[in-house]
């Protein structure tokens, strides 16, 4: 369900509104509660008012499509790669020119368009019961092996974040190989795909299974406060950032464009020029436990106690362009 925030209830059902010079109005799928500093510091600084309508991506990628010229979006926020690409193939981005953004943000964590940008990162890495695992897996190909049948907890074909990874592999090792890698995976599976990042995690901790795959945020986010059924066996899970030596490990992001009808454009460039300025990268790490999508931003002791690591700096365009494809693995593995 989606919902609607600040003076968003206003927004709707009016064909053709018009909108006042300081605002903004914010389509956005992340659902976290400290992004209110976020939205506030920005609305301290210009004078901007945010108006915020929440749902899920796809929820929010089709009221934009069927609000059409008279959608009163002006940014799209999200959480993946997969829904900006949809957002910008269904037309619903417009590209823009900010010299700000060019210097801030590194062109792999861009469009190609300039039609979206990411602004925080979560790398998508492995973690194991460090009392039962003596040998881990190091590469994201070594969770295939037949040593570890029976072991591995992750999540569907449906998640976004399974679809990711798969078309990174895709771009890198080519889709002969990466369907064996899949088909592997699945042959190790502890139990269906079930649940989300954290239920993952959990899995350990309950000895359902044994290795697990996650982005590290949801595990960050146990060692800085208390999740239940973690939290309190957290030094029994451990965590490998796969393939160091080679690709590095995955990275997912969130990130955000101007809606290509935005009544507020200069408005909402500001916005985005903002999520990139070093104050508001040092809270996407301190309030969510992300890493920056700036270079040379410091990260929150949570996420520092990971460890440094070699991220896969693959153009996000290429995995988009092999989402199709990921999907078709998949399925044809049996990912459920």
């Amino acid at each position: 369900m989606l919902r609607m925030t600040t003076a968003a209830v206003a927004l709707f059902g009016i064909a053709a509104p018009a909108f006042a010079d300081g605002e903004l109005n914010l389509y956005s799928s992340r659902h976290y509660d400290t992004d209110e500093r976020l939205y506030s510091d920005f609305e301290d600084a210009t004078g901007i008012t945010i108006n915020r309508i929440e749902g899920k991506a796809d929820e929010l990628i089709a009221r934009m499509e069927a609000e059409g010229a008279n959608s009163p979006a002006d940014v799209f926020l999200t959480v993946d790669t997969v829904r900006l690409s949809r957002a910008k193939d269904m037309g619903l981005l417009q590209s823009i020119d900010s010299a700000v953004l060019e210097a801030a943000v590194p062109a792999y964590l861009q469009d190609d368009d300039n039609t979206w940008f990411s602004f925080s990162q979560r790398s998508r890495i492995l973690f194991y019961d460090a009392n039962d695992v003596a040998n881990p897996p190091k590469t994201y190909q070594d969770l295939a092996k037949p040593e570890y049948a029976g072991q591995v907890c992750i999540r569907s074909s449906s998640n976004v974040y399974t679809q990711n990874i798969t078309a990174a592999l895709v771009a890198h090792l080519g889709e002969e190989a990466t369907q064996e890698w899949a088909n592997g995976v699945v042959a190790n599976f502890a139990r269906a795909p079930q649940g989300g990042d954290t239920d993952q995690l959990r899995g350990i901790v309950s000895g359902e299974c044994d290795i697990s795959m996650s982005n590290t945020y949801y595990f960050a986010r146990a060692i800085r406060k208390d999740v239940s059924g973690l939290s309190d066996s957290i030094d029994m899970v451990s965590w490998v950032f796969p393939n160091q030596n080679d690709i590095g490990a995955h990275m997912n992001v969130s990130g955000g464009g101007v809606a290509t009808n935005a009544p507020n454009k200069d408005n909402a460039v500001k916005f985005l020029e903002y999520l990139a300025s070093q104050q508001a990268q040092e809270y996407f790490s301190a309030g969510n436990d992300e890493y920056p999508a700036v270079p040379g931003i410091g990260l929150a002791p949570s996420v520092a106690a990971l460890g440094f690591f070699r991220p896969d700096t693959i153009d996000l365009s290429e995995i988009a362009d092999n989402i199709d494809t990921a999907q078709r693995i998949l399925n044809t593995a049996g990912w459920q």
